[in-house]
């Protein structure tokens, strides 16, 4: 039957293709500030949904406070024991390791972040009216448009977030890794607006396919390496056991925090997984609770695309709040990954090394094993081995739950969205658009009405040659074998 159901979605998609386009905070008055209900008419019929820079949330949302088991928290790489904010002091700022492990449920934005989040925030709501028309689905879409950032995705949020932070404790340098480029070129935005240096260490398999992500890091001043590289110890062990290896965001990461621990004046900074990024994103979902409010309506289920959980937890944290204070108990969370890398799918929950060179922390997340390479799909940003420890963690108490899709099939959702809507999805978007896809295919069959919200986490003006290869049939899917899940998870660390 799942296999009936997935052809005649797969149908659908198609036949709908060609159709022509018809600082925390210290009392309660602030915290509800955060997500205080505005006084607008509501729009029900809007198609477009924008908020003025002064509903800009003032505190990102800390879901660490209502988890509903405790945090297993992380471990140093070499002792293995629980690990203290003087151990990551040599590669973060001492304020983003206190959010890291912050109790408080609200942490103020300051001001200076906040001036520059008014270049693109608050972000627009969009109606899919014409996708829906074209599924014909009583079903309706929602998606929250993350593209319209100068760099083009979520990952700016949190980029300009870590830039002031480190700026404030008088960092000269960062470095990071980088998979398809979205967060390497959001941190180098954030670098030469705070002026800071800016190191990028970049999948080398994603460097090739996407040249344009390395033009525009080096635009705004920063500079860029195919990761694995001879630049350093890590790279170059990688290198003598593979020459061609394609690189993974683990390589790339153990690459970066190596360069940052042996230069006094640098720090290092993540684009997903920690605590303190995921909170950063919230602002995505804090904003889409008051633009779904303007219109009366509130998501069945929110959707996101997943890696290492910074975009699917922005937008979903908020309204897993509700869930978790039992005013919306029947919500649905949904994470989508890519089947080449299916860590929530098909992975283990464990502890484990958060890089391939097993210099970050160890932590308890849904893992392919941190030895693991996926295959070089165009979804850059998804082949991560791990998931955010949060986002595990309540994947494993079923709060939220996942999905996998082949690339082939997203590229075809994509082309539908981009068809009907008119923005081109990033690779790993179009994995967030073939679940909704699904859900409203899923609502027509059943004649249920389904309100469905989704982050559009980029657009994929810089993906372009992925597109020629979807359209010259020269992409391919592939198939993860279980070998190769068991030989990942052979690296595990025995704790």
């Amino acid at each position: 039957m799942a296999k009936k159901k997935k052809k005649t979605a797969k149908k659908a998609v198609k036949k709908a293709a060609k159709k022509p386009v018809k600082t925390r905070a210290k009392s309660k008055n602030k915290a509800k500030s955060a997500v205080k209900k505005i006084v607008i008419p509501k729009l029900k019929d809007a198609t477009r949904i924008v908020l003025p820079e002064s509903e800009i949330p003032s505190a990102w949302y800390n879901i660490l406070a209502d988890i509903p088991v405790p945090f297993p928290g992380y471990l140093h790489p070499g002792t293995k024991k629980p690990i203290t904010p003087d151990d990551l002091a040599p590669i973060f700022p001492m304020e983003l390791i206190m959010q890291e492990l912050s109790p408080e449920r609200w942490i103020d934005i300051p001001g200076e972040i906040m001036d520059i989040y008014k270049l693109w925030r608050p972000s627009p709501l969009h109606r899919a009216r014409k996708l829906e028309k074209a599924l014909g689905t009583p079903a309706k879409i929602y998606y929250k448009y993350e593209g319209v950032s100068p760099a083009g995705s979520h990952k700016t949020n949190t980029a300009i977030a870590q830039a002031y932070y480190n700026k404030k404790a008088g960092t000269k340098k960062i470095t990071t890794e980088t998979g398809a480029g979205q967060w390497g070129s959001a941190l180098s935005l954030a670098g030469a607006l705070l002026g800071i240096e800016v190191e990028v260490f970049m999948v080398k398999c994603s460097y090739n396919q996407k040249p344009f992500r390395k033009s525009l890091i080096e635009a705004w001043g920063s500079t860029v390496h195919p990761s694995p590289t001879d630049l350093t110890d890590v790279g170059k062990k990688i290198l003598a056991e593979d020459p061609d290896s394609p690189g993974s965001l683990g390589i790339a990461i153990s690459e970066a925090v190596e360069a940052a621990v042996k230069n006094p004046d640098a720090k290092y900074s993540l684009g997903s997984v920690l605590n303190h990024v995921l909170m950063h994103q919230t602002i995505i979902g804090l904003e889409a609770k008051k633009q779904m409010q303007l219109v009366g309506d509130y998501p069945d289920v929110v959707v996101g695309c997943c890696g290492g959980g910074s975009n699917f937890s922005g937008i979903c944290f908020p309204f897993i709040y509700d869930r978790l204070q039992g005013k919306k108990p029947n919500l649905r969370s949904l994470a989508v990954e890519p089947t080449a890398c299916p860590t929530l799918t098909r992975g283990k929950y464990a502890f484990d090394f958060g890089d391939t060179g097993e210099m970050a922390p160890i932590t308890k997340m849904f893992t392919l094993g941190h030895k693991f390479v996926p295959a070089g799909i165009h979804a850059g940003g998804l082949r991560y081995h791990g998931d955010a420890p949060l986002l595990s963690l309540l994947h494993q108490e079923k709060i939220i739950s996942s999905v996998a899709y082949d690339q082939i099939p997203c590229f075809q959702a994509a082309i539908l969205f981009a068809r009907t809507e008119g923005i081109i999805p990033a690779p790993e978007t179009s994995h967030a658009v073939q679940a909704v896809i699904e859900e409203a295919l899923d609502a027509k069959k059943k004649g249920e009405k389904r309100t469905i919200l989704f982050n559009f986490s980029g657009h994929g003006h810089f993906d372009m040659a992925a597109y020629d290869d979807y359209f010259a049939g020269k992409l391919e899917d592939t198939p993860l074998p279980q070998e190769a899940v068991d030989k990942g998870l052979q690296s595990l660390p025995k704790i």
